[in-house]
């Protein structure tokens, strides 16, 4: 599927225009950045994971209800999305102590929550993404109470889910990120889950050894962070087990999206 002309650059995605009116073409990246972009580097292979986990769990959130951008994986790099405008908050929901969490909080990492913690963030790279809370985005109208209510309700609901995906796959979801978005139809708008869910925005743990199977990987020099992206891919059945990445781009192996 040809792409149109380049629309934005991120991180870790580029953004094109679409075939049809209303849709992007999402490119997954191979550069793996943390600390706001103060640190950086090319992993390769990790844009191809991030794409077929991604595509995986939006499509089972898709199938239970909750609506996402995503539309269809055209290669091992891309995905057609539907066009939103997105709101400018990153959402966190928190299950386990980790991270900035515990450093601001001053709470030993891997303290189980009571409860999820929601918490929201300016989603602005230039000024390192600040926390902020429900009357900042209010008062400056980056959302309204409606879409605010719905926006909390949702993560909750995909907080739930997933908890439950990798509880069945031994796997501790400690806290990830979510962007949404709006969809326009004319005058009216629905909220769409947007960006990607994947390793690169979950922090997820080994139940039986709390080995790191995400991002913090890179952030802490840990090393290993395409197998430990290898390893949540087998695990929920989207890479075949014996298989690697490099085999995967060379065309060696086909991988098949598990049926549910």
């Amino acid at each position: 599927m040809a792409r149109g002309k380049q629309i934005y650059e991120g991180k870790a995605k580029i953004l094109y225009e679409g075939p049809e009116k209303g849709t992007l073409i999402q490119y997954f990246k191979d550069d793996a950045t943390a600390f706001n972009n103060k640190k950086k580097a090319v992993i390769d292979g990790k844009g191809v994971l991030n794409n077929r986990i991604s595509e995986f769990i939006l499509t089972q959130l898709n199938q239970i209800g909750i609506k996402t951008h995503f539309i269809k994986r055209l290669n091992m790099r891309e995905q057609l999305i539907k066009s939103l405008e997105i709101i400018p908050i990153e959402v966190v929901v928190r299950n386990i102590a980790a991270g900035t969490f515990s450093t601001r909080l001053g709470i030993s990492e891997g303290t189980e929550l009571t409860k999820p913690i929601l918490e929201f963030y300016f989603k602005n790279d230039e000024l390192g993404d600040p926390l902020v809370n429900t009357d900042h985005i209010l008062t400056l109208n980056w959302a309204n109470q409606d879409e605010l209510s719905f926006i909390s309700e949702q993560a909750l609901r995909i907080n739930d889910f997933l908890v439950g995906v990798f509880r069945g796959i031994g796997i501790k979801l400690v806290d990830f990120k979510l962007e949404f978005g709006r969809f326009w139809n004319g005058e009216d708008s629905e909220i769409y889950v947007a960006d990607e869910i994947s390793p690169d925005s979950c922090r997820l743990w080994n139940i039986k050894d709390e080995k790191k199977l995400d991002k913090d990987r890179f952030r802490r020099d840990l090393g290993g962070l395409v197998e430990a992206y290898q390893e949540v891919a087998r695990r929920l059945g989207i890479m075949p087990e014996g298989t690697n990445i490099k085999e995967i781009k060379t065309g060696i192996t086909k991988i098949t999206l598990k049926k549910k």
